[in-house]
């Protein structure tokens, strides 16, 4: 670790939301470009910074800032030049100088302490001399409290946004009770509040710490999809956090229930908001469950009519989901692939339109709704943007989310159509229904089959459990679709019942392969030379889905394996590396975290923006157009051609995506797919996992690896259990609704 100092000569950039700088750093008689967070860093202050030297391939060498404290000019001339660089409003050089000149140096000590003699120099007022001492106490207080922070190990943008939030007062919150850090802000988990509580003395079995520690535990349950923990799996977890016995534990969830933190139902332990969301979604689905109904003979005829008019004939469950959906205000269509669910969902839409009413066609996802448009015919948004989206930057701060759609100002539609539903997760849902006013039909579609959603609860599986809502699930496989082995595979898979897997079948094929180099060959040759053609796609569109993040045949080694050869480096792509990825022009990535206010664009062939918005979401997949270095962004063009310029300090929140996890293909559809599978933990590699890889390929679908791998996966069917009870919810305002 290296240590240099001096004045901030000239920022050269200033990432406004993260605080990522680059800046030119004058000491000593030497200049060094500088890198690193530095949130509210201003030209002219005097740093002291640790860090390491590091060679760039485009600007040589910089000083990468790990750590850095602000500190107070001692001479004449480092007080003139912070004075003067803009840190102090309404003081430019000149009169930093007049300043400096009079007080020499005791300056800094008289704009603290005697403000009131600023006005002896020519050009400050009285007025002026307080604002000047108001903006040198507030600089003050900042550097305080960051080197107060800094003894925690704490870094300066995590200290920037606890000063943002207490002010003063944190001092006095981190004495008395640390652990709120972890729940008032984000990027401070009970870890870090534990580690600053245990270096400022506060006992393991404080009863802050205990409750600290059983509510984080809760939280992360939510991101395993739970939304609530039985009552002895939740002691058992905190116990093994805290470091506590379960018995001096019991006590503060009654604690926490009067802070109104928790809702306790018997065994049954919730963050409060995660019951009160399952508790609304069951009630706003109730009030939309409305009887819409029409003359049946009046429907029956103008069925028959459309199907007549498209040549399609609707065998007996798709007429009668046809019907349910027309008149019911809520109707629930499912079914595996095959099944004919787009038929009926087209049917539907021409019925409403004939009548001539409003209809909203949304899915989870940019690719889920891409595929929803070519459908049907009509266009179809992101549930995100059709709620008009306004707020949060991260999935991890959602108290600041805002849809500007929701019970104040709902969708103005007739009817509202949800494709790809087990995609959504609890909280989605809750803002969706709120959006929707009893009198439109809510119409949700989707496979029940597929993998739950990433985010909490297991919507579609717990509403369709319940069978409380009129509900059509389409199980027969048309003749056009049972030509293809993709769908008669996913059906016996489904099924539990073992595949042919002797390749005579023109879209399923498997290669037997133990060596992982020999995969890694025939992949590659597969993507650049043999499945383009088969398929009539490019190879960009030819996806590589794998079970596991980890491991030989995973995500991270296979996305680089797959970059080197798919998009090599050449002088004509520009390229930046940050961490151990490098991002090459020409690359395909995947958005892995929703960040709610990045802005969007979509521009025409000659460059003149057409449309715009805010919002790119987990599992978005694109490919990046430009790097700039001189201004440190990175442009990616996503689905339906939005075009998204990244600053390098959000790199993080985008990955290579040659190759991803089946969980993030969730709602999208691929021309091929390629599966790699030898081995892997057997709760992950499961019937539930193999159904959705299969279903995401559209003409082609290629296995790679160990037939007794892949039969010992259709017999697995162990899935991880989800922690839900929307269908129970459901159920009991149902009978309390019976019982009225």
């Amino acid at each position: 670790m290296n240590t240099i100092s001096g004045y901030v000569e000239h920022i050269i950039y200033q990432n406004p939301e993260n605080g990522y700088t680059v800046m030119e750093l004058t000491g000593e008689g030497t200049e060094m470009t500088c890198v690193g967070i530095c949130r509210g860093l201003t030209e002219g202050e005097t740093l002291e910074a640790q860090g390491e030297y590091t060679e760039h391939p485009v600007y040589g060498t910089q000083f990468k800032i790990s750590a850095y404290r602000i500190v107070a000019p001692k001479d004449r001339v480092s007080m003139e030049r912070y004075l003067g660089s803009g840190a102090i409003k309404g003081v430019g050089a000149a009169l930093a100088a007049r300043i400096v000149k009079k007080f020499g140096d005791d300056t800094f000590r008289i704009m603290e302490e005697e403000p009131e003699r600023l006005a002896e120099i020519k050009g400050i007022s009285e007025r002026k001399a307080h604002e000047i001492a108001r903006q040198m106490e507030e600089k003050r207080e900042l550097r305080e409290a960051l080197i107060y922070l800094q003894q925690f190990g704490i870094s300066n943008t995590l200290a920037l946004r606890i000063y943002d939030i207490y002010g003063m007062t944190l001092y006095s919150i981190l004495k008395e009770n640390p652990y709120r850090l972890a729940e008032d802000i984000h990027g401070i988990g009970f870890k870090l509040a534990d580690e600053i509580a245990r270096r400022i003395g506060i006992h393991t079995d404080s009863d802050y710490r205990i409750r600290s520690g059983v509510f984080y535990t809760l939280l992360q349950s939510v991101g395993e999809g739970h939304c609530y923990l039985p009552m002895d799996v939740l002691l058992k977890r905190a116990s093994a956090l805290l470091g506590v016995a379960e018995e001096n534990i019991r006590p503060q969830l009654d604690k926490l229930m009067m802070d109104k933190k928790l809702v306790i139902k018997g065994e049954r332990v919730y963050a409060s908001a995660y019951y009160y969301a399952e508790l609304n979604c069951a009630n706003m689905l109730h009030q939309l469950n409305i009887p819409m109904r029409q003359e049946e003979e009046h429907v029956r005829r103008m069925i028959d009519r459309i199907t007549g008019e498209i040549r399609i004939r609707l065998d007996e469950l798709q007429y009668r989901a046809v019907i349910e959906a027309i008149q019911n205000g809520l109707f629930i269509l499912s079914g595996g692939p095959g099944t004919g669910k787009t038929t009926t969902i087209n049917t539907i839409i021409r019925y409403f339109e004939r009548e001539g009413y409003d209809i909203f066609l949304a899915a989870p996802t940019g690719r889920a709704a891409k595929r929803m448009t070519e459908a049907t015919g009509f266009e179809a948004r992101t549930i995100h943007r059709m709620l008009e989206l306004n707020g949060a930057v991260s999935d991890e701060d959602k108290r600041s989310i805002r849809f500007e759609k929701n019970e104040e100002n709902p969708l103005e539609t007739d009817v509202v159509i949800i494709d790809e539903m087990s995609m959504v997760d609890l909280q989605l849902f809750q803002a969706l229904l709120k959006a929707i006013a009893p009198g439109t039909r809510l119409i949700l579609v989707g496979d029940v089959d597929q993998l739950p959603s990433v985010g909490p609860g297991q919507v579609l599986r717990d509403i369709m459990q319940s069978e409380a809502f009129p509900m059509v699930v389409l199980r027969k496989i048309f003749r056009q679709a049972g030509e293809s082995d993709i769908v008669v595979n996913a059906h016996h898979i489904n099924r539990g019942e073992q595949i042919a897997l002797d390749n005579k079948s023109r879209d399923f094929f498997f290669l037997e392969r133990s060596d992982v180099n020999v995969i890694y060959k025939h992949m590659i040759q597969l993507i650049r030379e043999k499945l383009p053609p088969y398929v009539q796609a490019a190879p960009y569109d030819i996806q590589v889905l794998t079970p596991m993040r980890k491991g030989s045949l995973g995500v991270e080694v296979l996305n680089g394996i797959l970059q080197q050869y798919l998009n090599p480096p050449d002088d004509s792509k520009r390229e930046h590396m940050t961490g151990e990825t490098i991002y090459r022009e020409g690359d395909k990535v995947m958005q892995v975290r929703n960040n709610y206010q990045l802005e969007w664009e979509i521009v025409s062939r000659y460059g003149i923006p057409v449309d715009k918005g805010m919002g790119v979401f987990n599992g978005d997949m694109g490919r990046i157009l430009e790097i700039r270095e001189d201004t440190l962004e990175l442009v990616v063009e996503f689905d339906e051609g939005r075009r998204v310029t990244y600053p390098f300090s959000l790199l993080e929140e985008l990955e290579l995506s040659y190759a991803i996890t089946i969980h993030k293909s969730q709602g999208s559809e691929y021309p091929a797919v390629i599966l790699p599978l030898l081995t892997g933990p057997r709760m992950l590699f499961n019937r539930n996992l193999l159904y959705t890889a299969v279903t995401r390929a559209r003409s082609c679908v290629t296995i790679l690896g160990s037939s007794e791998t892949l039969r010992s996966m259709i017999d697995n069917v162990s899935e991880n259990r989800r922690y839900t009870s929307l269908g129970q919810r459901i159920e009991e305002l149902a009978k309390r609704r019976e019982e009225q």
